[in-house]
């Protein structure tokens, strides 16, 4: 128990002080799961939206789809993902693999699943409201999606966090696809795991600090979110 106080006190003690391999790898983990979340959300809410509004051949089973790759095993989408840009795939050309780059693609394929899927279940709303009034202007499926992405930007303002929860607290494909090169690509989850197999349980801590305070205050903005969404639409 002792070493244990020891370790969160110490570890506080980083957090404080602003320790530089700290705030590196921190660092690195915002800038690669923002930039997944953004790459995510330029095709998944689109596609959700899209999905809503259109009606065609094999809808339902894209819908299915999606909601199963929602819980695709990270390790297997990084797996594939490694494939692709090892020196023997398609991609493997360009160097990527190992590279923060990578990390990118990898959180992009998991969490733009999750961000079409939620968005077409937040829209759906929406579009039963806006239906009609749409189809009397003769807009088309095309037409309607950038108007729903609009109205609903306070809703899906959520989903993105949703996403971006997912992506930062992701472990198993950053691993296979970033090989957790220290000051290159090792991020919090990474780290965590590396320094507690080390037994370096004060850095490991210091990094879960500050990784569920990023979960949490992500948690209460989609909260504030949800309510402010809710005023707006009422």
């Amino acid at each position: 128990m002792n070493d244990l106080g020891t370790a969160f006190a110490t570890a506080l003690d980083l957090v404080a002080a602003g320790d530089p391999a700290l705030l590196r790898i921190t660092g690195l983990s915002l800038r690669v799961s923002l930039l997944a979340t953004a790459c995510a959300a330029l095709i998944g809410l689109p596609l959700g939206a899209l999905l809503t509004v259109a009606r065609f051949p094999g809808r339902q089973a894209l819908i299915t789809l999606l909601n199963a790759l929602m819980g695709l095993p990270p390790v297997v989408a990084g797996l594939l993902i490694y494939l692709l840009l090892s020196r023997s795939g398609p991609l493997g050309a360009l160097g990527l693999l190992f590279t923060p780059t990578a990390m990118v693609i990898a959180q992009t394929v998991l969490i733009t699943p999750i961000l079409a899927a939620l968005s077409r279940q937040v829209l759906e709303g929406l579009w039963d409201e806006y239906a009609e009034q749409l189809r009397s202007f003769g807009a088309g499926p095309w037409r309607a999606v950038p108007t729903l992405l609009r109205d609903g930007r306070f809703a899906l303002l959520t989903v993105l966090l949703a996403g971006f929860g997912r992506a930062s607290a992701e472990v198993g494909a950053v691993m296979v696809v970033g090989g957790n090169i220290e000051g290159f690509t090792r991020v919090m989850t990474t780290a965590i795991a590396l320094e507690t197999s080390k037994g370096d349980l004060p850095l490991a801590l210091a990094l879960g600090t500050i990784l569920m305070a990023i979960v949490l205050t992500v948690n209460v903005a989609a909260q504030g979110l949800r309510g402010l969404a809710a005023r707006m639409g009422g």
